[in-house]
């Protein structure tokens, strides 16, 4: 008697295995590109991701013979690490400058940068199910150390302040967007975008809209009575020679470039002797930030003033120096408070 075999039931494809594309690199990177394109991230960024995505296939093809997005390895990533560190000429390529004169390796910061670009790309191809592995997932950043030296002090700001010839159209300019950089905070491009509308000089405040934010976020922030006449002083100035509500021009009335802008500025900090390595609008950004809270500022409100979207990305604008901690312990340390003051 045969005995009767019990039927399976198919309940799953034979196959469970995901296919994923076989993208060449070039195709990988333009789908990227297209896709944050929709999403509106702004051309200026969608160009930094082509320079960077450049400089690193660049790299590649003259070092290994990779074709498709899924033959990178974690490896490839901390070899380009290496090499930008240890071998790339500085301003390789670069139209002014003789890069055999600058020496090699980038700093640290410059390749992280180049890290987070490339890594965005993989994220959004991991993200979209187009790669099986993400091969710069567990690469890391280069740790870096703290810089506590960024921000300007008092003793270099009245120095640099004093540079500017007032008396001409440029040296006023200029005097004016460094005190407004001072007393507001503003990122570069917020400052030299800057329209008459966007100020409403019965309340000092400028409105910094959503299209001009760097997180796309539309802010208002109070500047002071005494940079409001300078406001004032620069725009009937203006009005005396062109026709725009533009604030911050050229000489000729031209738009003034962001490049050109931190150069002013860095002329400025050497003729008043100040030996830093950088001296730019950034700069300025990180020392209103410091000033206002050893003023007094709360962080919430600093955060809110600056546009920041994270608390943590405000927290590395605002180190203080050994100076300034030995202050701070000594005015609030509960052992000096309690025992070490002669008490009246």
């Amino acid at each position: 008697m045969s005995l009767k075999r019990k039927k399976r039931r198919v309940t799953g494809l034979s196959s469970q295995r995901k296919e994923y594309p076989n993208l060449t690199l070039q195709e990988a990177f333009e789908f990227v590109v297209s896709a944050k394109r929709a999403e509106g991230l702004r051309e200026r960024t969608l160009r930094d991701y082509t320079k960077m995505w450049g400089y690193f296939t660049d790299w590649l093809s003259h070092n290994y013979e990779v074709d498709y997005i899924n033959d990178l390895t974690s490896e490839v990533f901390r070899n380009y690490i290496n090499w930008m560190k240890y071998d790339k000429p500085k301003y390789d390529g670069h139209k002014y400058i003789d890069s055999a004169k600058q020496g090699v390796g980038l700093s640290d910061t410059t390749i992280n940068i180049n890290l987070r670009t490339i890594r965005a790309v993989f994220n959004y191809l991991e993200r979209e199910q187009l790669i099986e592995v993400n091969p710069i997932a567990n690469v890391k950043p280069i740790r870096q150390d703290v810089d506590m030296s960024e921000a300007l002090a008092d003793d270099e700001i009245k120095a640099i302040f004093q540079q500017p010839i007032q008396r001409e159209y440029v040296g006023f300019r200029d005097y004016v967007a460094m005190h407004v950089l001072l007393d507001a905070g503003l990122r570069i491009n917020e400052l030299l975008s800057l329209r008459v509308t966007d100020i409403d000089f019965k309340t000092r405040f400028i409105t910094i809209a959503s299209d001009k934010s760097k997180n796309r976020k539309h802010r208002i922030v109070p500047i002071s009575t005494h940079v409001s006449k300078l406001l004032l002083q620069l725009i009937s100035e203006n009005q005396e020679h062109f026709r725009t509500d533009r604030i911050f021009m050229s000489s000729y009335g031209e738009p003034l470039g962001a490049n050109h802008f931190n150069k002013r500025l860095k002329f400025y900090a050497e003729k008043a002797g100040v030996k830093k390595a950088k001296v730019t609008a950034h700069v300025y950004r990180h020392t209103w930030a410091k000033m206002m809270i050893l003023n007094g500022c709360d962080p919430f409100t600093l955060q809110k003033l600056g546009g920041w979207a994270d608390i943590r990305t405000m927290r590395r604008y605002i180190q203080m120096d050994l100076r300034e901690m030995r202050e701070s312990h000594d005015t609030y340390s509960p052992a000096l408070t309690l025992f070490g003051r002669k008490r009246l």
